[in-house]
């Protein structure tokens, strides 16, 4: 017997969810949109979320552990250096930027601004979940030192949030412009910040 794509209830309503808040936003979407689009009761909603703020916050989980095992992936490559897994993590960028808006692909881009004020949970969610992204940043960045495809310079940890930070800041901007200008300025300034520093 064949299974079924979404045997799991709860799976599936976070799937139909991010679906539809991709496109959307988190304010914007009800309940009922959720529902009728999962062809799920109320009832069973309810079974596995207290609120929507609780169904918003494993949204953000479900998101940050998929996106975070990707990033696993690559710092655990043996075949890359330090540099190479940096170069790796941003042509995932530049590929989200080819197949249209970044806020329709990631949940960070599209719900950061939204969010942050309107529910602590959820913005609690967003925070250790870009704390994990920048953590294995860091990771990239000690590899990269020790195998010298990075150059020495400053912590490992501020470089990861200013690389980090720049890229987000592209998404954003290239969201209002509609443009990908924004992720190649980005490309350029991390070349820039990774770049030995020439006395």
């Amino acid at each position: 017997m064949m299974e079924k794509p979404f045997d799991n209830t709860r799976e599936h309503l976070l799937a139909t969810g991010e679906s539809i808040m991709l496109g959307k936003g988190f304010a914007a979407v009800g309940l009922a949109e959720i529902l009728g689009s999962a062809g799920v009761p109320k009832g069973s909603f309810y079974h596995y979320f207290d609120s929507k703020e609780g169904y918003g916050v494993a949204l953000l989980e479900r998101f940050f552990a998929t996106y975070l095992s990707g990033l696993d992936a690559i710092v655990a490559d043996a075949s890359l250096n330090g540099r190479a897994k940096l170069d790796a993590y941003f042509a995932g960028w530049d590929r989200v930027a080819e197949h249209g808006s970044c806020e329709s692909r990631c949940l960070v881009v599209k719900l950061t601004g939204e969010v942050s004020d309107l529910s602590e949970a959820m913005r609690t969610q967003l925070e250790r979940g870009i704390a994990g992204i920048m953590e294995r940043l860091a990771a990239c960045i000690v590899i990269g030192r020790a195998d010298r495809s990075i150059p020495p310079g400053r912590p490992a940890e501020q470089l990861a949030a200013a690389l980090y930070q720049l890229w987000l800041g592209a998404a954003l901007v290239a969201k209002v412009q509609h443009s990908r200008s924004p992720f190649q300025a980005a490309r350029q300034s991390s070349d820039a910040l990774l770049a030995p520093v020439i006395h």
